[in-house]
């Protein structure tokens, strides 16, 4: 079945398990396959739990013709300027820290706009912190934080969804509580998330659900699918996420993002040149 998508004015993608490989890369097909993106005046939105300046970096070569929503739908940055920000409110944010501060082997980081804080002494987390959040300072009390924070990222060694989620799912009514990943589940305002900052750009740029595709693997980005006709889980996605998609294409670490933007541009009406 020939799908069309010629109405396409929209991408929106997540980067680690979606546009990332497995080893945090983007592909030299994808950068390729932008430069057509931006011909054809499609607006291009990466959209990611990870902290903006991690995001900066992935997209360097590119990062003046995109948007980049980063924390989760936390903030949202296009040519340096911040249009989107929903910080943790201060009740909320010492709230949050007496929760998790009893949960047995988790680890927190709290993410404020350039840099993360961190309340850990896990190897294997300050190791990974190095990809996810290259600027971090340890501290020994969340009190000693004096910036808005937009995220609180729980970190478990084995798994978040086993061990972590269920002694803060009791606040999901009140806050964004998402397994964002195996050893991840973060917490923000309801309003920081993936779907309230994709809204807000189809609105201000007139877009609707029908013109946009989106691309995910994991629980964050439910939200954004959602608002999305051309939804795409990947292959390796979380099964809550494949329920949510309209369809499906490879995993991350078979450019399923390019192998659908590859059939979408070459499935739209070319412009004939005298």
């Amino acid at each position: 079945m020939m799908m069309d998508f010629s109405e396409v004015k929209l991408i929106v993608t997540d980067l680690d398990g979606t546009l990332l490989n497995s080893k945090h890369e983007i592909s030299d097909v994808f950068f390729e396959l932008f430069e057509q993106i931006k011909s054809e005046g499609i607006l291009f939105v990466a959209a990611s739990g990870r902290p903006y300046y991690s995001m900066v970096n992935k997209f360097a070569k590119i990062k003046d013709d995109i948007i980049i929503v980063s924390e989760n739908g936390g903030i949202a940055i296009k040519n340096d300027e911040l249009f989107l920000s929903s910080p943790i409110a201060n009740d909320h944010f010492k709230e949050i820290s007496e929760l998790i501060k009893n949960i047995e082997d988790s680890h927190a980081v709290f993410c404020a706009k350039n840099q993360a804080y961190v309340l850990s002494d896990s190897i294997l987390l300050l190791d990974l912190l190095k990809e996810y959040y290259p600027k971090y300072s340890l501290i020994s009390n969340p009190s000693e934080i004096k910036e808005p924070i937009y995220k609180v990222a729980l970190f478990h060694e084995e798994s978040s969804e086993r061990f972590i989620y269920p002694h803060v799912k009791h606040i999901e009514d009140r806050f964004k509580v998402k397994v964002s990943a195996n050893h991840w589940v973060d917490i923000s305002e309801n309003i920081a998330n993936k779907g309230h900052a994709i809204s807000l750009i189809q609105k201000k740029h007139n877009i609707t659900p029908e013109e946009t595709m989106a691309f995910g693997d994991y629980n964050n980005d439910i939200e954004m699918l959602k608002l999305a006709k051309f939804s795409y889980a990947m292959e390796n996605a979380h099964p809550k996420v494949k329920a949510t998609a309209n369809f499906e294409t490879k995993s991350n670490n078979e450019n399923g993002v390019e192998h659908v933007l590859k059939q979408m541009l070459d499935a739209r009406p070319k412009v004939k040149t005298l």
